[in-house]
């Protein structure tokens, strides 16, 4: 395998990101039927990201494996041939960015967080989006970060339901605050990886170090998902 340095017209395989079972993750909200969710991408831009597949399949079904997954002959960066890891899901409680929230209920959280942040020395301004909401990482779920881009109206293509996050891809493990508060339990405060606080595990890197959301109807997961880098 090699990085791209001139247009490739050949075919490209798939690479695997992430493979999920309900079992592991009961809140993945799958099609009836199905327990297990695999998505795959192709490792060049599609314009700023890779594009992405989902697989909603039943795990029962699935009993022709390859030893070998094939590899595409060519990736655009490093960044999107991630590394091989092994999940252990933790279940958390995040809270929507500030930016989806009234100004009534801004200022109240402004007001709020100013004795909370002190205790920390943290800005008043940033300590809930770092502490409360958008927990850093890779996560199925949960609500999505608005780092580079104001919220927008995300309907479905095919009913019209507003979609919801179904798992964002992230550069980094690790958020902005001193205090570590999204560090995996049971290691509070010590980062998922020693020594390397923000640590990039999977190698993958979206952009220049941004997340890439999955959004899916949740009144049909088959229907046509979107991306959104943030």
């Amino acid at each position: 395998m090699r990085l791209a340095v001139q247009s490739y017209d050949g075919p490209i395989a798939m690479l695997p990101v992430a493979q999920l079972y309900v079992r592991g993750v009961p809140d993945l909200s799958p099609p009836e039927g199905k327990d297990l969710l695999q998505v795959l991408w192709c490792p060049f831009d599609h314009p700023i990201m890779p594009r992405t597949l989902l697989f909603w399949r039943s795990a029962a079904a699935v009993t022709d494996i390859l030893d070998t997954p094939p590899e595409p002959p060519a990736v655009q960066f490093n960044g999107y041939l991630p590394e091989p890891c092994v999940l252990e899901p933790e279940q958390i409680t995040e809270y929507p960015d500030h930016l989806e929230l009234s100004e009534e209920l801004r200022e109240q959280l402004k007001q709020w967080s100013v004795p909370q942040a002190a205790e920390e020395d943290m800005d008043p301004d940033t300590y809930y989006d770092c502490v409360l909401s958008n927990a850093p990482g890779w996560k199925v779920g949960g609500w999505p970060a608005w780092n580079s881009t104001d919220p927008s109206p995300r309907p479905c293509s095919e009913c019209g339901t507003g979609m919801e996050v179904l798992m964002t891809v992230a550069t980094f493990e690790e958020g902005d605050d001193a205090g570590n508060s999204w560090s995996p339990h049971p290691h509070p405060g010590a980062g998922p990886y020693p020594g390397h606080r923000g640590y990039n595990a999977t190698g993958v890197q979206i952009g220049s170090g941004y997340r890439q959301h999955l959004f899916v109807c949740p009144a049909e997961p088959e229907h046509p998902h979107i991306e959104l880098m943030t």
